[in-house]
């Protein structure tokens, strides 16, 4: 069965893509320049774990490189391609344990077009293999040294050789974007006399325009009669568009890297491909668009990578919304402020409180939090809100909530119900973090113990399970206040019931991470407990 039956063969129903369609608001205009060249579905190759790791400063150990390939995977990727078995033995280690978690993802390693490259990638038992070598001018005189007949002729010979011991070949023209077209197409049909299954197009450098790609890739389509790849870089910040570009005139697959990371600027970002694909074309892909908020936040996470606040799709402020009129209007209807439901990519809505503030902001923000004040109590927290978001303070749940409390002239909550009693943490070199709390629940004191990816893990875990298994963290801030090695810090702990729009936060400033981290944690928990049982 070749990838594309494969992709149609895992597809969404007819129902599934309309309740989708139906979550996108996206501008009629998209559909008038559809092309009849257009493929209803594509195939999805990321890159992450080889183009990816190659991003400056990343390093990614064998663990958590198949962490990411479960996780991509999970998320609907057809191909993998898991790192380059060439250039080292941890790599060749890698691609090996990778391959054996049996995924439902293809596993394919990169190769020069030469036959040991070819061998490294068999001894890592894959079956698909991604060969290249360079075309361009360019590089063919100071990179290579060679003739555009020699090019071909390796070029040819590793395919050939890779078809023989049974494997499924895509070939890269390097530098295609920057090679002679009739030498382009050249390559094109030589390869696939060589029996190839896949030819790549990489815009390596970056440097094509939409409309480039769309002259570029009309003229290859002819000649191309397997699918056709394209693998674009973001020097120019126009990987996705130059992507989405080659599908509309034909390219059945996408190369993309999770959050757009790669060399220099990085490559096309699989989430933005995703949704642009789905939301401009009506083009499908395999992948869970769900679960992309969090696949992102696991490679930012095992990266070092932080996301940015104003990254399409996954960043912070991607859903988050602060003028009064926008959230006026987006809470009416969300296509008003918009282009697609955050559920849609498995992020939130984020109302935002700040000097835009308007009341409908205030009062969805301290609904969420129990917290119901009158028109009059609601203008006077906006007034407060206003003047610290115009003296440079920026304004958290948990200080609106502590302003409302002001306002409503009482604590809104009348005593404790859960206080700490006791707490250990145990953490150092080699050994897993682990808690033990005990937490005085109405009076009842109750034992807990769990374990973490760090000291702060492990010790809110250790909480949670102490008092209830329904309670999901959603938000861990910690800020640095003052200087030096003895910092002040501050810790903001955001806590759901689980299948519940019940929600709490907790605030706490201390020098110690781990315990100011815990009296939040108490804090927030103390909240949604009482919130709970109200």
């Amino acid at each position: 069965m070749t990838d594309l039956e494969n992709s149609d063969r895992m597809g969404s129903t007819p129902d599934d893509d309309a309740r989708v369609q139906d979550q996108i608001y996206t501008s009629q205009y998209n559909r008038l320049l559809l092309r009849s060249t257009t493929p209803k579905k594509v195939m999805v190759l990321d890159t992450t774990l080889r183009d990816g790791e190659q991003t400056p400063g990343v390093a990614l150990s064998v663990e958590d490189k198949v962490k990411i390939a479960i996780a991509l995977s999970e998320l609907g990727v057809d191909v993998i391609e898991a790192g380059f078995p060439m250039s080292s033995e941890g790599e060749k280690e890698s691609i090996r344990k990778i391959k054996e978690q049996g995924l439902n993802a293809r596993i394919c390693g990169l190769a020069r077009s030469s036959r040991s490259d070819v061998d490294a990638a068999l001894a890592c038992n894959l079956d698909y293999v991604h060969t290249f070598i360079a075309t361009s001018d360019l590089h063919l005189k100071h990179k290579l040294n060679m003739t555009r007949e020699q090019v071909k002729s390796k070029a040819v010979d590793a395919i050939e050789y890779a078809k023989a011991h049974g494997m499924t070949v895509e070939f890269s023209c390097e530098d295609g974007t920057r090679t002679d077209l009739d030498f382009l197409k050249e390559m094109h049909i030589a390869v696939q006399e060589a029996k190839v299954d896949k030819i790549n197009l990489p815009d390596t450098v970056g440097t094509m325009s939409p409309a480039a790609m769309e002259y570029l890739v009309t003229e290859l389509m002819p000649v191309t009669k397997v699918p056709l790849s394209v693998h674009c870089h973001n020097d120019f910040g126009l990987a996705v568009a130059n992507s989405l570009t080659a599908v509309r005139c034909g390219a059945q697959q996408v190369h993309v890297c999770m959050n757009g990371l790669g060399e220099r600027c990085g490559n096309a970002a699989l989430e933005e491909m995703a949704m642009g694909l789905l939301a401009f074309f009506g083009t499908t892909t395999n992948i869970n668009t769900q679960r992309l908020g969090y696949t992102s936040k696991l490679v930012s996470r095992l990266t070092g990578v932080p996301i940015p606040d104003n990254k399409p799709m996954v960043g912070n402020h991607a859903f988050a919304h602060e003028s009064g009129i926008h959230v006026h209007g987006v809470l009416k209807n969300p296509a008003t402020y918009e282009a697609f439901s955050p559920e849609l990519v498995g992020m939130t809505r984020n109302i935002v409180v700040g000097k835009h503030t308007g009341a409908h902001s205030v009062k969805e923000k301290l609904s969420k939090y129990g917290v119901a004040l009158t028109d009059e109590q609601v203008a006077d927290v906006v007034d407060k809100v206003k003047r610290l978001a115009a003296s440079g303070k920026e304004v958290d749940d948990a200080e609106l909530v502590a302003l409302a409390s002001h306002v409503f002239g009482k604590g809104i909550r009348e005593q404790k119900k859960i206080r700490l009693k006791e707490f250990t943490v145990f953490t150092g070199l080699n050994i897993t973090p682990t808690s033990t709390v005990a937490v005085e629940i109405d009076g009842v004191l109750k034992r807990s113990s769990s374990i973490g990816i760090g000291p702060v893990d492990a010790a809110i875990n250790a909480i949670k399970a102490a008092v209830s298994d329904e309670i999901t963290l959603t938000e861990y801030r910690l800020s640095a206040i003052t200087g030096g090695s003895d910092a002040l810090c501050e810790v903001s702990v955001k806590l759901q019931l689980n299948g519940s729009d019940i929600m709490s936060v907790g605030k706490s400033i201390g020098s110690d991470i781990v315990l100011t981290s815990v009296d939040a944690a108490i804090e927030a928990v103390d909240r949604l407990y009482t919130r709970k049982n109200a």
